[in-house]
């Protein structure tokens, strides 16, 4: 199964996302939060991403979403740390994190690939909000 990180500089944001998308994807989807600094304050942690990464880790592969563009920087400095042969196993998604969360965690709990994970995070973007 397809894992999912949930990066964001709250710890209380990524928790309650993870909250959420457990109620509607279920408790099967494989989901991992790392949230706000090691000691608590606003922010991103590489230690904690890597955690994360490393407890969805099944082998077919991890989307991380992401909350603001320093948390797309600290996700990348861990993917660039990795064994060659494990980066292509972890994506970054640019999708909005709370649709594209809901999105890739339903997808993944029904078991689609990497590819699809990322595709229907990615669709999210396109969902009307308002009309």
């Amino acid at each position: 199964m397809v894992g999912l990180v949930l990066v964001s500089h709250s710890k209380q944001l990524a928790e309650g996302l993870l909250d959420m998308v457990r109620q509607v994807a279920g408790p099967e989807a494989a989901i991992a939060v790392a949230g706000g600094t090691d000691d608590g304050r606003l922010g991103t942690s590489a230690a904690l991403i890597l955690t994360a990464i490393d407890s969805v880790d099944t082998g077919d592969g991890v989307l991380v979403l992401v909350d603001l563009g320093s948390a797309v920087m600290t996700t990348d400095l861990v993917i660039d740390e990795m064994p060659l042969e494990r980066r292509p196993r972890v994506r970054i998604s640019g999708a909005p994190l709370v649709e594209g969360a809901i999105a890739a965690a339903v997808h993944a709990s029904i078991g689609a690939s990497l590819d699809e994970v990322a595709a229907a995070a990615d669709t999210a973007r396109l969902a009307d909000k308002v009309l």
